[in-house]
């Protein structure tokens, strides 16, 4: 997807355009995803593309929803982010280069593959199964 920025705002509310398009944090414990069990697919809110499955959604209590690992591993791009004085990965949906959050490793978090996805609440949406 090669949208202007116009198009963007058409199709974004203005918070949901601050994070998507311009690399913006929601505050943490606040997002409608944190704490949901529901069961189901999260999506890219901009472009729809499939991004993480609930199976893979872990309780980090980091205050954004955390997942260990993408439904589909060339559903993300990670990205090289040296902002904030500090190297992190950012995570972008492969299919609209929307800003969903960052990948952390290292942390010691029980899981298979030992990465935290830190996701933007407001950069999903989700699809009940």
């Amino acid at each position: 997807m090669n949208l202007t920025d116009e198009q963007w705002r058409e199709r974004l509310t203005p918070d949901e355009f601050a994070v998507l398009r311009r690399a913006g944090t929601e505050r943490p414990f606040v997002g409608e995803y944190t704490d949901t069990k529901t069961e189901g697919v999260y999506a890219c809110r901009a472009c729809g593309a499939e991004l993480f499955r609930s199976t893979e959604k872990f309780e980090s209590h980091c205050g954004w929803p955390s997942f260990f690992d993408p439904a589909d591993s060339d559903a993300v791009i990670l990205k090289p982010d040296d902002s904030m004085g500090m190297r992190r990965v950012e995570v972008l949906c492969a299919n609209c280069h929307s800003h969903l959050g960052h990948v952390f490793e290292g942390e010691g978090y029980p899981t298979p593959t030992d990465q935290r996805y830190c996701i933007n609440s407001i950069s999903l949406t989700l699809q009940p199964s």
